[in-house]
């Protein structure tokens, strides 16, 4: 557990340069799916972060004062609902085990945080997340407002504590960074799966089916997020959801699904022909994107701009749409004026990458957070953040489009950790060229 005592150390010491005082995170609740079932339980990200205690009904305190405090608050050790449940560490085994200064049944929080609270320069809480937690907080400060004639003051300022947690979680340690190699291997492994399994007259949850076997039988917990599995025209939704689509002989699947591998997200994007050979006209738009995606992993490294990445994607995309004929460059202009004037938005309308953790769409800000100009420049990356890569083109039947490119829906998608030397592809083994993906899907 020394990792996540480190990381409350670091985060105390922030508090401190602050001017001290407590912090409170809790973790998710439990939630119905519908009557007595329950949709499976996953912790909160931040409260995972600084603890690695997975159990519902859980509260961690820091004290940031004269002395430093690490206090969890968590449900009791109860017999009767482990034989339901299952086993529950109580208080004395978690202080244990998860090396906190103090535990308490989550009950006595209503009696023991206010005591914390009191004389507390400042609250570190995330303000406005749950409302059920707000209202909570709410009592807590006015019992300890309560005390002021007796000379005990409540705490005077409110920060938010996910800023902090935010900078901290956005650069990866080594043992996130191996968490997260793994993921992205067995989230690789599945790709490559579903390609093997792939073939005219299957549907798309049959392929669906084929991700989420190969992610638990390589020991993730869950999907990282709601696989899109989308054949022929589906491909040109975004957020596609696994349907009952047949896959159609000539038709491309695109595919975009990762693995959570304790609590550390993956995000692959792979798109391939259903009969197993890419056509002509699917074949010219893949090579677009593909080179496209190369020339955004180059623009990828520390000290280049966040931004860089998207902006060499973009230049790449303009020109094959142009050449391709999907733009008319009599009516758009040069590759230029399509870049300033957006045209290009018609086939790309989104974003090259987003940060990846223990959240897909992970936490951090995209402007550089300490810049004093007006409008902060993009971030400048730097070893340890890790993010995706993923252009692509989508076409929709339009006039003016040709119709050989028509229902023709592309994204590549890897996952790349920033080094000083550029970046590592941790998605590297899903087959990712035409030649690579035709030779999978033949064997």
């Amino acid at each position: 557990m020394t990792v996540y005592a480190r990381r409350r150390a670091a985060l105390l010491a922030q508090m401190h340069a602050q001017g001290g005082g407590v912090a409170v995170l809790a973790t998710a609740p439990e939630v119905m799916r519908n009557a007595d079932a329950d949709y499976p339980y996953r912790h909160d990200s931040y409260f995972y972060y600084l603890t690695g205690f997975t159990e519902p009904d859980a509260t961690l305190v820091l004290v940031a004062g004269a002395t430093d405090q690490s206090i969890l608050f968590c449900r009791g050790k109860n017999l009767e609902r482990e034989i339901w449940d299952g086993y529950r560490f109580g208080p004395a085994a978690a202080r244990e085990a998860f090396g906190f200064d103090a535990a308490f049944a989550s009950e006595k929080i209503d009696l023991e945080l206010p005591q914390l609270m009191a004389n507390a320069p400042a609250l570190f809480y995330a303000l406005g997340t749950d409302a059920s937690l707000d209202t909570r907080m709410h009592g807590w400060l006015n019992t300890v407002r309560a005390q002021v004639r007796a000379g005990i003051n409540a705490p005077s300022v409110a920060i938010d504590v996910r800023v902090m947690l935010n900078e901290m979680r956005l650069i990866k340690d080594a043992d996130e960074i191996a968490i997260m190699q793994r993921a992205a291997s067995i989230s690789s492994e599945a790709h490559a799966r579903a390609m093997r399994t792939a073939r005219p007259g299957l549907r798309e949850y049959h392929l669906e089916a084929e991700l989420l076997h190969e992610f638990r039988r390589n020991g993730s917990q869950y999907p990282a997020y709601t696989s899109i599995v989308a054949t022929g025209a589906n491909a040109c939704v975004l957020h596609y959801r696994a349907g009952d689509a047949i896959l159609r002989d000539g038709d491309l699947v695109l595919i975009d699904a990762g693995c959570e591998l304790d609590s550390y997200a993956s995000d692959i994007t792979r798109t391939f022909p259903a009969n197993g050979i890419f056509s002509g006209p699917q074949k010219t738009l893949y090579e677009i994107v593909l080179a496209s995606q190369y020339a955004a992993i180059a623009a990828t490294k520390a000290g280049r701009r966040f931004t860089d990445g998207h902006d060499a994607a973009v230049k790449v995309l303009a020109q094959g749409m142009l050449d391709t004929g999907l733009l008319d460059k009599n009516k758009v202009g040069t590759l230029s004026d399509v870049i300033a004037n957006g045209d290009y938005r018609q086939f790309y309308m989104h974003r090259t990458g987003h940060w990846l953790g223990m959240d897909v769409h992970d936490v951090g800000v995209y402007r550089d957070p300490v810049s004093g100009e007006e409008e902060k420049p993009w971030r400048t990356l730097k070893a340890g953040m890790v993010l995706t890569v993923e252009p692509g083109i989508y076409v929709r039947p339009a006039e003016g489009v040709p119709d050989q490119f028509w229902n023709i829906g592309i994204r590549i998608e890897d996952d790349a950790l920033v080094t000083e030397e550029g970046c590592e592809i941790l998605t590297h083994q899903a087959p990712k060229t035409v030649a690579d993906i035709e030779a999978v899907m033949r064997g």
